[in-house]
């Protein structure tokens, strides 16, 4: 459980930093592509999710302070690629300001759900937030990857560097 707004905060620049990351690494064909024939959330552009995944952060801290379920409108143009990571940038020095000098006793306070009976503590919702956002990052990344286009490695190791030293990891942990 988290139990200061101070650590949350750091986690949540943490998961940040990756997002702007991944998107700055775009290349300039992602302003124009969509998912072929979709309707609905899973047709959105790239600059869509990414100026949704924004103003949500602003949604769920919103919820948090007690001001409603509301999101502000999305004011990104998902064409201007240009804009992306600093719409990005200042949603998060936003997200920050609201929520920074909130007392950490608010992380265990209940918040009553938007669409469904019932509340979750605070701290779970600021979870809900930051897993809604590696779920849109993760769909960029997904998107990019089967176009051929770069995907940053989320913790900087590909799968093979950690496979190359799986023998000696057996040999000293099983020898």
């Amino acid at each position: 459980m988290i139990t200061d707004m101070a650590s949350f905060l750091r986690y949540f620049d943490a998961v940040h930093r990756r997002t702007m990351r991944d998107v700055a690494a775009l290349p300039p064909a992602a302003a124009e592509w969509t998912p072929p024939d979709q309707e609905g959330e899973i047709g959105w552009s790239i600059g869509r999710l990414v100026g949704h995944t924004a103003v949500s952060r602003l949604y769920f801290a919103s919820a948090y302070r007690g001001e409603g379920w509301l999101y502000p409108e999305v004011t990104l143009d998902p064409r201007d690629q240009a804009g992306w990571v600093p719409y990005l940038q200042h949603a998060a020095d936003e997200f920050h300001r609201r929520l920074a000098d909130t007392p950490d006793d608010w992380l265990s306070r209940r918040i009553a759900m938007i669409d469904t009976d019932g509340s979750l503590s605070g701290w779970r919702l600021l979870v809900m937030m930051v897993e809604h956002e590696v779920h849109h990052r993760s769909q960029i990344d997904t998107y990019a990857g089967l176009e051929g286009w770069p995907v940053p490695q989320i913790f900087e190791r590909t799968f093979e560097s950690i496979d190359a030293l799986q023998s000696h990891e057996r040999a000293t942990h099983h020898g």
